[in-house]
């Protein structure tokens, strides 16, 4: 800055980041490091724009990149962008919804030319909103999912996993959304408890007046009930196992059966069994060979003949309950309060279906993601995630791949259209006579392979050999990021790594906390409860906006919304400039910025002898707590020393020294002042290099660099 302004105007932020990226400071190779410390920025989705949770991870990850790099770290942080299926053929859904039109009435061409359209126009606007916060990333390794290179990488990891046998085509029980048209994992859908009912229902036994009362929350799938089931440790049914039941309004003859994994607890302690319709149900008919009758379709209606043909889940079960009434079929109704499985996506309610699919085995991967993280290979932090992770994948089932989308990576599954028996064929190129199959692949089996596919691997040998940044980066340092997705993209990632590289894809996991509004709920702009970091920025400077988010980053799982800590930022931002302006206002010309070692030789008094003491002890601490990823405690620490032992008593106490223009106070200052600016900047780069820019024209550096290339403090 060519004048010492009385405050930092944030206009200069701007002018700031040109300035390192265009002298390449974000690029490894002008490191002067050679050990590699690398972070994969977890790719946004492009439908979005910058949220809380987006510019807190981004934050927390710019810091350790900064420290690094200082530091004399060869660092790398790639960024990158995430073609999120569902969420991107939604949205772009919407906007044709609006001129009245579906997807169905452009065809896949148009309407996947239409995406490419979206993304083209939206979908570099949230790496450029990180840019505003200042985050110091490798802009010319940005990825995208859907680039040819990184499909070329998708389509080998499935053909891969294929040949070894993991990935296989069957019936399973799914979770179906009726408004996307598409199946999903257990781990994209959002449970809700609802209040609803249970009714208890008479079967009446074979050729008895009796009968056995059997409860459901779900009378509906009745239609496709093919036995009723009880424990076989439940002594109340020990006579009617292996007897025959009449399925009521449809009449159809069932068997009693008896299975472990029936609750004696719930209901009278027998339960309908209809396979096609809930996934322990078909667990039960595939050990007991029983029949398996779909009753509801793809689009959430009846699919039986007779009088529910046709009705909607809803209606059939209003008609079924009233049907069961006035045949004096039903026994009784009682008030239930359980959970209730939507699309994380769209919000429709989820219809388990039995649908044919591509699944991809998880027991033999699971193991070995298991071992590394027991190992302590692979270290989560806060420590108590290590359980959450290790619970889920010890109890992990078979992946659903298959997505019937429009929008994604399609499978590299052939079939052929000839004669009765549809052959199929995996592999890169068609056959003659055959068809690539319409499914995608979900999101997150692409987003699995970002650590190192995100550095251009392509799972072809020979091209891979020769790619210097999969040698160099890889496995990667630190990944950071939220609790919501260990499951859906961290454990992932782990066992695609072990699989494809043959090594851990990352050393250290950081979660941070989830940031909720100022009443503690969780954060949506659609529902308005959401904060724009951008308007927080326009308000307060990118600095106050990285100040407020680090002062909270620790351990704590969540952390409330407060304004405060943002204009605690912006007047911390302004005292750092008032101090360095001070300082810089006192300095003569072509002042030579001592060493400690030349800082301890000199004749300092008592109390600048217990600065000196100070500081070190403050960059201790600042280093030992970045370390941990306890930015709150770094912060926090910084903060204390710089604003009142440095400013309120250091400044103070030395202030008649300058006025007497003492060099030994003038050295010692700057001194000072630039180990400060060095520990600051990682979390405050804008002002902090604005003002080391402004010092740096009188001064005499070692290094005559800006301060995110200097090195870090003494």
């Amino acid at each position: 800055m060519s004048k010492l302004l009385k405050r930092f105007n944030k206009s200069e932020e701007k002018k700031i980041y040109n300035l390192w990226e265009k002298q390449g400071f974000f690029y490894p190779d002008n490191c002067l490091g050679k050990k590699p410390y690398i972070v994969m920025l977890p790719p946004p989705n492009i439908t979005g724009s910058l949220h809380m949770g987006h510019a807190l991870n981004a934050v927390c990850q710019d810091i350790v990149i900064r420290f690094k790099r200082m530091q004399g770290y060869k660092t790398l942080w790639v960024p990158g962008i995430d073609h999120a299926g569902i969420a991107t053929q939604n949205v772009v859904e919407k906007q044709l919804l609006q001129q009245g039109k579906t997807r169905h009435d452009l065809g896949k061409k148009k309407f996947l030319k239409k995406i490419w359209q979206w993304k083209k126009k939206y979908g570099h606007i949230i790496l450029e909103q990180l840019k505003i916060l200042g985050a110091s990333c490798d802009w010319s390794r940005t990825h995208f999912t859907m680039e040819p290179q990184y499909q070329e990488a998708v389509k080998n990891a499935f053909i891969k996993y294929y040949k070894k046998g993991l990935i296989y085509q069957g019936k399973r029980i799914v979770n179906w959304c009726t408004h996307c048209q598409t199946a999903l994992s257990d781990i994209e859908l959002k449970y809700k408890e609802e209040k609803s009912f249970l009714w208890f229902i008479k079967y009446q036994l074979k050729g008895q007046k009796k009968y056995i009362s059997v409860a459901t929350t779900r009378p509906e799938t009745m239609l496709g009930d093919t036995a009723v089931a009880v424990n076989p440790k439940d002594k109340r049914y020990k006579k009617l196992i292996g007897k025959i039941a009449v399925l009521p309004l449809i009449n159809r003859e069932i068997p009693i059966i008896a299975d472990e994994l029936v609750d004696p607890n719930f209901g009278t302690g027998a339960v309908k069994i209809t396979p096609a319709h809930d996934p322990i149900d078909f667990e039960i008919a595939q050990k007991h060979q029983l029949k398996i009758i779909k009753v509801i379709n793809e689009k959430g209606t009846i699919t039986l003949s007779g009088k529910h043909r046709g009705l909607s889940v809803e209606s059939a079960r209003k008609k079924i309950e009233a049907d069961l009434i006035k045949e004096k079929l039903m026994d009784k109704k009682e008030s239930y309060v359980h959970q209730v499985g939507y699309c994380d996506r769209c919000g429709s309610k989820i219809e388990p279906l039995l649908s044919k699919q591509w699944f991809l085995s998880m027991e033999p991967l699971a193991k070995k993601a298991i071992r590394v993280v027991k190992q302590g290979k692979i270290k989560f932090v806060p420590k108590r995630y290590k359980k959450v992770y290790l619970d889920w994948m010890r109890n992990i089932k078979d992946w659903c791949l298959s997505r019937q989308i429009w929008w994604g990576h399609q499978l590299p599954v052939w079939q052929s259209h000839k004669g009765k028996n549809k052959r199929i064929y995996v592999g890169s190129n068609p056959k003659k006579g055959y068809i690539q199959v319409e499914d995608v692949l979900d999101t997150w089996f692409s987003s699995a392979l970002w650590p190192f596919a995100a550095l251009g691997w392509t799972g072809n040998l020979q091209k891979d050999r020769k790619n210097q940044d999969l040698k160099n980066f890889y496995p990667t340092s630190t990944l950071f990021t939220a609790k919501d997705i260990i499951f859906l993209w961290v454990a992932r990632m782990i066992f695609s790594g072990l699989f494809f590289m043959k090594e851990i894809p990352f050393k250290k996991v950081y979660i941070h906390s989830t940031i909720l509004n100022p009443e503690g709920k969780r954060m949506a702009k659609s529902l308005g409860t959401g904060i724009d970091p951008l308007e927080l920025w326009k308000e307060y400077s990118a600095d106050a906006v990285r100040f407020g988010l680090a002062i909270k980053a620790g351990y704590r799982q969540e952390n409330r919304f407060k304004n405060e800590d943002y204009i605690a930022g912006r007047n911390f931002v302004t005292k750092i400039w008032n101090a360095s302006r001070f300082v810089n206002l006192n300095l003569e010309a072509k002042t030579k910025l001592l060493s400690l070692k030349e800082i301890e030789k000199l004749k300092l008094n008592s109390k600048q002898k217990n600065t000196l003491n100070l500081l070190k002890q403050t960059i201790k601490k600042v280093e030992k707590n970045i370390e941990r990823f306890r930015f709150d405690l770094a912060l926090k620490t910084i903060y204390q020393f710089f604003w009142h032992h440095f400013c309120d008593q250091c400044i103070e106490e030395n202030k008649q020294a300058l006025k007497n223009k003492d060099e030994i106070t003038k050295k010692f200052l700057l001194f000072v002042l630039i180990q400060c600016l060095k520990i600051l900047h990682p979390f405050m780069p804008f002002v902090t290099e604005a003002s080391f820019q402004a010092i740096s024209k009188k001064i005499v550096l070692d290094k005559n660099v800006p301060l995110i290339a200097q090195p870090w403090v003494f």
